[in-house]
């Protein structure tokens, strides 16, 4: 089972403290290393997923990993690279509108799992909220289960509406959970996680516990004509 401790998570620790081209440039031949074991971590995670999920079938880690290299044109930081190693797994790979499976690896701050649907376009958006106003128990039932529950707190709080979203009342019952812009949840990877044999079975556990969220945001772009 490819492991992310010969090469990812020493990599990423070393950059973190040297986040320059120069030193990038000499250490290439590791990232290029490190990089490649992630991505084989990532491809044999791929099979495990898709026993859950089998619109997952058919894709590779190179559809899911994300470049290393940091956009700075428009950022006040302007370290070049990331600090971490990250994948998105979804129906035709990281780029897809549909909700997926995320995977970020980072030993000098906070590894992560989880998944979703994280910046959607506004039509995306409004069916989801449509969905959620007309049967809310969906994604209440999803919350209560056992096994989300062992993983997750209900939907990531971050980036929410104040108040309503136009077109919905605001004494409806459930209203925070319209109040969303991105349906996502997540939990920490710790550092024991991450760096131990079982972290594999762990994200797979993770899925699990939260594909009936995919399914059901799949679905309701599905059943609205939008994917």
């Amino acid at each position: 089972m490819p492991m992310l401790t010969k090469n990812v998570i020493p990599f990423l620790t070393e950059l973190a403290s040297n986040n320059n081209k120069l030193w990038f440039d000499k250490n290439r031949t590791w990232y290029q290393a490190a990089s490649k074991d992630f991505k084989d971590f990532i491809e044999e995670l791929i099979p495990q997923l898709v026993a859950t999920d089998p619109k997952l079938a058919g894709i590779s880690a190179k559809d899911c990993v994300y470049r290393i290299f940091r956009d700075v044109r428009f950022s006040n930081d302007k370290t070049p690279y990331k600090i971490s190693m990250a994948a998105n797994v979804a129906p035709g790979g990281k780029s897809s509108k549909l909700a997926s499976f995320y995977i970020h690896v980072e030993p000098t701050g906070k590894s992560i799992a989880g998944g979703g649907i994280y910046m959607t376009d506004p039509p995306f958006l409004k069916a989801m909220r449509n969905e959620f106003f007309q049967v809310p128990e969906e994604l209440l039932d999803i919350f209560n289960q056992p096994e989300f529950k062992k993983y997750f707190n209900g939907l990531w709080e971050e980036d929410k509406l104040k108040t309503a979203p136009k077109g919905f009342p605001k004494d409806f019952e459930h209203i925070d959970l319209l109040k969303h812009k991105h349906y996502i949840v997540l939990t920490e990877l710790t550092k024991a996680d991450i760096t131990g044999v079982e972290l594999l079975p762990k994200l797979v556990a993770i899925h699990r516990a939260m594909y009936p969220l995919n399914r059901l945001i799949n679905t309701i772009f599905e059943d609205a004509g939008l994917v």
